[in-house]
C-alpha cells in the first residue's frame, strides 16, 4: 500500500484570504468558497469547471439476510439505469452539470471490468467480506480511479455507491471506529420494517463482534466487515486528498469509507466537505467524529450519491460568489 505520511494539507492562507470581512454576510456560503480557495491553494477560488461523479457498486452477501427493502438483484439495475442515464443519481447529476462514471468492484454478475474484484462479499456475520488481497485490490483500485480523475481534469470528485445492503457493513465500520454500541448505529437504510430493523441490528452486533480484533488495522477492518466498494472509495478518498483535489461527501456508505481513509491517511479529511446530515444515526456519529459540518440537513436516508447531487449546485454558487464578491470587494463594504 502507498505510504500516506506525506499527505499535503489544503492551503490555509489562501483560505484566510478568502475569508475577507466582505465575505462575513454571506455566511455558510462563504465557508464553502473558503474551503474551495484552501483546496485549490489560490483565493479567490477558482469557478468548479469539470465535477465528476464517481460510483462504486458491489454487492454485499449480508444482503441475503433480509437486512435490505431491496433485493440483490437491484444494484445491476442501478449500475444499468445510471449507465442508462436515467434514475437519481444520473438525473441529479445532469442537473449539476456534472458527468457520471460507475466502477464495478464488486457486483455479484457475469459483467467483468478492470477494476472488479469478485462477485459480491461475505457474509460479515459470519464471515469475512473480502480476503486481505481483495481488500488491497480494492482499496488500490479506488486509488488509481481518483488518479484517472484527477489526471483527466476533474477539479472536485462526488464519490458514491451502488450495493444493496451495504449501509449494514457500513454501520459495522461507524460502531468499530467511533466506540458505538451496535444499537446506537442501526437505522432503516432503504426503508426496512420493524422485522428487517430487528434482522440489521443482528447483523450489526454480530459483525461488530468479529471486528473488534481489527479496529487498529484498516485493511483488515475492510476485509473482515466491510466490501469491496468501500475499500475501494476509502482508496479513492485517500488518494483524492493526496492529489489536492476537494471531495463532496455523501451518505452513511461513503462516510463510513471516509472513517477508513482518515486512518489510511491522517489528515485527509481536510480535503473533503460532508454534503448533508442524513436520516442515518451513524451517519450523524461518523460526521462528528471526523469533525465536519454538513452543509445541508435533508432527512435522506437513500445513498447512490442524492445528498452530494443536491448540495452540488450551491457549491458551485459558492465558488462563483467568491471570485465575484472578491472583484467588488470595497464597494460591497460600503453596502453592507
Amino acid at each position: 500500500m502507498d505510504d500516506f505520511s506525506d499527505l499535503p494539507f489544503p492551503d490555509e492562507v489562501a483560505r484566510a484570504a478568502a475569508t475577507g470581512p466582505h465575505s462575513r454576510s454571506l455566511g455558510r456560503l462563504a465557508e464553502l468558497g473558503a474551503w474551495l480557495a484552501a483546496c485549490q491553494g489560490q483565493a479567490p477560488p477558482r469557478p468548479v469547471a469539470r465535477a465528476r461523479v464517481v460510483v462504486f457498486a458491489a454487492d454485499h452477501g449480508i444482503a441475503a439476510r433480509g437486512v435490505s427493502a431491496r433485493s440483490p438483484e437491484a444494484t445491476a439495475r442501478l449500475v444499468e439505469a445510471a449507465l442508462d442515464g436515467t434514475g437519481p443519481t444520473a438525473t441529479l447529476a445532469a442537473g449539476a452539470g456534472a458527468t457520471v462514471r460507475v466502477v464495478d468492484v464488486g457486483v455479484d454478475s457475469d459483467g467483468d471490468g478492470e477494476f472488479k474484484v469478485r462477485r459480491g462479499s461475505g457474509s460479515i456475520d459470519t464471515e469475512d467480506a473480502l480476503t486481505a488481497d481483495e481488500a488491497s485490490a480494492a482499496v488500490r483500485a479506488g486509488m488509481a480511479v481518483a488518479d484517472a480523475e484527477v489526471d483527466s481534469g476533474a477539479d472536485l470528485l462526488v464519490p458514491a455507491e451502488f450495493g444493496v445492503g451495504s449501509t449494514t457493513p457500513a454501520s459495522v465500520l461507524v460502531a468499530a471506529l467511533t466506540g458505538a454500541e451496535p444499537v446506537a448505529v442501526v437505522g432503516r437504510g432503504s426503508g426496512i420494517d420493524d422485522r428487517a430493523w430487528m434482522r440489521k441490528a443482528a447483523a450489526v452486533r454480530d459483525g461488530l463482534r468479529r471486528a473488534r480484533g481489527s479496529v487498529n488495522d484498516p485493511l483488515g477492518l475492510l476485509a473482515t466487515v466491510g466490501g469491496a466498494d468501500l475499500a475501494a472509495l476509502a482508496g479513492f478518498l485517500a488518494q483524492a486528498a493526496k492529489r489536492r483535489t476537494p471531495v463532496l461527501l455523501d451518505g452513511l456508505v461513503v462516510g463510513a469509507a471516509a472513517l477508513v481513509a482518515e486512518e489510511l491517511a491522517p489528515g485527509a479529511r481536510g480535503w473533503w466537505k460532508a454534503a448533508h446530515r442524513g436520516a442515518e444515526p451513524a451517519h450523524a456519529l461518523l460526521l462528528e467524529h471526523l469533525d465536519l459540518e454538513p452543509v445541508l440537513e435533508l432527512g435522506i436516508q437513500a445513498g447512490e450519491g442524492t445528498g452530494a447531487l443536491t448540495a452540488l449546485p450551491l457549491l458551485l454558487q459558492a465558488a462563483r460568489l467568491a471570485a465575484e464578491t472578491a472583484a467588488v470587494a470595497p464597494v460591497f463594504d460600503d453596502v453592507t
